[in-house]
């Protein structure tokens, strides 16, 4: 039979959790670990990621007695790794002007329902789930290039929202920014992946 999935929410475990039983932890990190990493890897690339939850984990440890569970340990773990990778960033502008990218892309915030979808997906972004382009092998390799080369901001949040599912306000708190910039880095990392896929569609070449 399948493994049933720990519930860590759970008084027991949470117990167990609390007073850093190590059995109980080794669950957790085998538990979470691979996802921490998803989340690290959006903000500081695949080079720190590996270091960030390593941090992170240690500092969950440490935290663990003081734990309140006034949110679920996985949303708990998010911060942990988040405010970890946030701080082993370059200095990086995090204040967008939506005055000065009006004046290049007139109207842009009215290209997205509130929710951050496309209104009308722009030019031959033509598949619902940008998963679903992952799927052709040079596309992807493509798609991967181009999600490295774009500033970290603009790579998380793209990452979190458009792969990682995560909703808005979930991803403002985790990369400490206000829902204005979610959105405009989230066009401007769309519209760079939108042109290399257009040039791919068109030439078959990244």
């Amino acid at each position: 039979m399948p493994d049933i999935p720990a519930d860590f929410n759970s008084p027991p475990l949470l117990d167990q959790l609390r007073q850093q039983d190590h059995g109980c932890f080794s669950r957790l990190v085998t538990t979470y670990h691979d996802t921490l990493l998803t989340v690290a890897r959006s903000i500081v690339g695949s080079a720190l990621a590996d270091e960030v939850v390593q941090e992170a984990w240690i500092s969950a440890y440490k935290a663990l007695p003081a734990f309140e569970g006034r949110s679920s340990i996985k949303t708990w773990l998010f911060t942990i790794v988040s405010n970890h990778a946030k701080t082993r960033l370059r200095k990086e502008s995090r204040t967008v002007s939506l005055d000065a990218l009006e004046e290049a892309a007139p109207n842009f915030l009215d290209r997205f329902h509130n929710d951050g979808h496309w209104r009308e997906a722009p030019g031959h972004w033509h598949m619902e789930n940008p998963r679903s382009l992952l799927e052709e092998e040079q596309l992807r390799l493509c798609i991967e290039r181009t999600l490295e080369q774009l500033p970290p901001m603009q790579k998380a949040v793209f990452v979190l929202r458009d792969l990682e599912q995560m909703e808005l306000g979930e991803i403002c708190n985790n990369l400490d920014i206000s829902d204005s910039n979610v959105r405009v880095l989230l066009h401007r990392a769309r519209v760079k992946l939108m042109h290399v896929i257009d040039r791919y569609q068109e030439t078959g070449q990244c």
